[in-house]
């Protein structure tokens, strides 16, 4: 059955691009022509979001490297404890909706710190799964397309996010 997978895995992409290049041509829409004009698009687009890109980023390296995070995590660390939430994973809840590159470097790094098998190992890869890079989203996806009033998908994206965290933990802690 693995090799079934394996297989299927290894010709599902090429299939689909052929499968897609010929339904163009027989359809007789030029492929390469096509394919360039929708490169074009993407690289505009990749222009329009660039600023709102670099802005995200910079707020997220200040707020990282201020030691804001840290206060936040001596200030909570109390309520942590009477929860039994590890306190090496919340950098990764706070970071998961603001990057998702972000997030994924801090969940490899308590991997490899603590082990895949581990409690806060389990945690983390969950967690990372659970949650969504909100602020990241709203500030290229909106931005690139213009839109403005972003107040009710921040609040709803991050109410989302806080769901998906609690339920990582509590998954987490009920199964392992």
């Amino acid at each position: 059955m693995q090799s079934l997978i394996t297989s299927i895995s290894i010709w599902i992409i090429p299939g689909l691009i052929s499968l897609i290049m010929v339904f163009a041509i027989w359809n007789r829409i030029p492929v390469y022509e096509t394919f360039v004009e929708g490169a074009k698009e993407g690289f505009v687009t990749a222009m329009k979001i660039m600023p709102h890109l670099v802005g995200m980023m910079v707020a997220i390296t200040i707020f990282r490297e201020s030691g804001a995070l840290q206060m936040i995590m001596n200030f909570l660390e109390p309520i942590f404890d009477w929860l039994h939430f590890p306190k090496e994973v919340f950098p990764l809840a706070i970071m998961k909706p603001l990057s998702g590159t972000g997030s994924l470097a801090i969940a490899t790094d308590l991997i490899a710190r603590y082990g895949p098998d581990s409690y806060i190992g389990r945690l983390a890869s969950t967690m990372q799964g659970s949650a969504d890079t909100t602020l990241f989203i709203v500030t290229v996806y909106f931005g690139a397309v213009g839109i403005k009033k972003v107040g009710y998908s921040i609040k709803v994206g991050l109410f989302a996010d806080l769901v998906g965290i609690i339920a990582s933990f509590i998954i987490v802690s009920l199964y392992f």
